[in-house]
């Protein structure tokens, strides 16, 4: 058994190339093979979101707190709140972050398959970021 407590392990900011704006990340676990598991607290700030995105093996978010938006390629964002769970498909594009005036924070979780959990993409525009709700 492992138990990690707060400050054991440092936040990170998120690297530039796949995120817009500020945004800070907590790992929550990699769990050791034969398990799948990574998680990991993301916190974004007004504005800042992910870069476009895929899973191999879907993506679930759960929002621990603000309000923010996620979309699917070609689709308008969908407004998040506190308490919501969404999960994207596995291979699916998609990006999420926070709102344009609101922070998010969301627990992201995602299996590895062959020991990858994401294939990054290209930024998300202020187009398809603002498109309307």
């Amino acid at each position: 058994m492992n138990i990690w407590h707060p400050g054991d392990r440092p936040t990170q900011k998120a690297p530039n190339n796949y995120f817009t704006g500020a945004v800070w990340q907590d790992a929550v676990i990699t769990v050791p093979a034969p398990g799948r598991l990574r998680a990991v607290l993301v916190r974004f700030d007004p504005g800042a979101r992910t870069f476009w995105h895929t899973h191999p093996l879907g993506q679930t978010l759960f929002v621990t707190g603000g309000c923010g938006r996620v979309a699917l390629r070609g689709e308008p964002s969908r407004i998040i709140r506190q308490g919501d769970t969404v999960f994207i498909p596995e291979g699916v594009e998609h990006w999420h972050g926070a709102g344009t005036d609101t922070s998010m924070t969301h627990l992201a979780m995602q299996e590895a398959r062959n020991n990858s959990v994401i294939t990054w993409l290209e930024e998300v525009s202020e187009t398809d970021y603002t498109r309307p709700a």
